[in-house]
């Protein structure tokens, strides 16, 4: 079963690629795709694969498979379905921090290029790091206290960003595309600064499936099992805010999929977080490849914010996980 989940997976990955290399304001023909892979083709279709479609490609590919990882790591931290990387107040952390950068006319330099992302991710950790510490109490972080601590953290962000994009008129339009998830970077820099983070944050989450098992028993028993709790919640929490505030700062705010994906694979292929993060990993990349094509296609040769396609496709799902855990119980 696990090589049949992880084959099909990876056939549907690859074909989400070739679809998103492929298609775009100048529909590329397979053909023509798989000679400039090899070196041959016009140099104006090498530029438009190398240069624009292959970067946003790999960008929104890395965006995806790290919400999809830190959500199953919410998830089976906090043993909620509903949870997703958006809980503690690291979106809205991100999304002060680039409204900030958004207020500041910079001038058109590599530091005024990359003013936003920087903006956010610093943000994004100082809000994990806030909540963090509000809700820890002695050696122990408790669920319920992280939750309310993100919320009220949270509330407080998104306040000071409607504040902030109020005063700030000019940016006003570009802000909302960033909230929307409309501000996919373009350009191999985004990719190689985000690359680093992602893989230090998504290789802790992947050796910790073994850990994320225990705690499903409760703390208690997860304790007499030989796990150091405390130290395990706490660098689960870590990595999987690295990699949401990450994300989401090269990226702007895209949600539902940390909620759908985790969820999705749970369903198909079963609870053991040994194979369920890896999973969650590959097609949560798979999943905003494929919404971010249909932003490209819906209303073409206009682009909508991928996050408008995820939150159209999330909510309903939303509404019905809610609805189920309410009726039978989730775990």
């Amino acid at each position: 079963m696990p090589r049949i989940s992880y084959l099909s997976s990876f056939i549907f990955l690859v074909i989400a690629l070739t679809l998103s290399i492929a298609i775009g304001s100048v529909f590329i023909p397979l053909n023509d795709l798989w000679n400039v892979l090899h070196g041959k083709g016009s140099a104006v279709m090498q530029s438009i694969i190398w240069d624009i479609r292959m970067p946003r490609t790999v960008l929104v590919l890395l965006t995806g498979a790290a919400l999809s990882i830190s959500g199953a790591s919410y998830q089976g931290l906090f043993r909620n379905p509903l949870a997703d990387p958006f809980l503690i107040g690291v979106a809205s952390g991100a999304g002060l921090g680039a409204v900030i950068a958004l207020s500041i006319k910079w001038q058109y330099s590599f530091w005024g290029l990359i003013a936003v992302p920087l903006s956010a991710f610093g943000m994004a950790l100082i809000t994990v790091v806030i909540v963090y510490f509000m809700a820890r109490i002695g050696q122990t972080v408790p669920t319920t206290n992280l939750i309310l601590a993100g919320v009220a953290v949270s509330s407080f962000a998104t306040s000071l960003t409607s504040f902030l994009m109020l005063r700030s008129s000019d940016e006003l339009r570009r802000a909302l595309g960033w909230m929307m998830g409309g501000s996919i970077q373009n350009g191999w820099q985004s990719v190689f600064a985000i690359f680093p983070f992602l893989i230090i944050g998504t290789t802790i989450l992947l050796l910790s499936g073994h850990a994320l098992n225990l705690l499903q028993f409760g703390d208690d028993q997860a304790q007499q099992l030989g796990l150091n709790v405390s130290r395990a919640r706490a660098l689960i929490l870590i990595a999987a805010s690295l990699v949401t505030a990450t994300a989401v700062s090269f990226s702007g705010i895209i949600g539902f999929i940390g909620l759908v994906v985790p969820h999705l694979m749970r369903l198909w292929f079963g609870a053991d977080y040994r194979n369920l993060l890896p999973l969650s990993l590959i097609n949560g990349g798979t999943a905003l490849l494929l919404a971010d094509i249909l932003s490209r296609v819906v209303l073409a040769p206009q682009e909508i914010p991928v996050g408008i396609i995820t939150a159209l496709a999330g909510a309903p799902f939303f509404l019905w996980v809610l609805r189920r855990s309410k009726n039978q119980g989730f775990w």
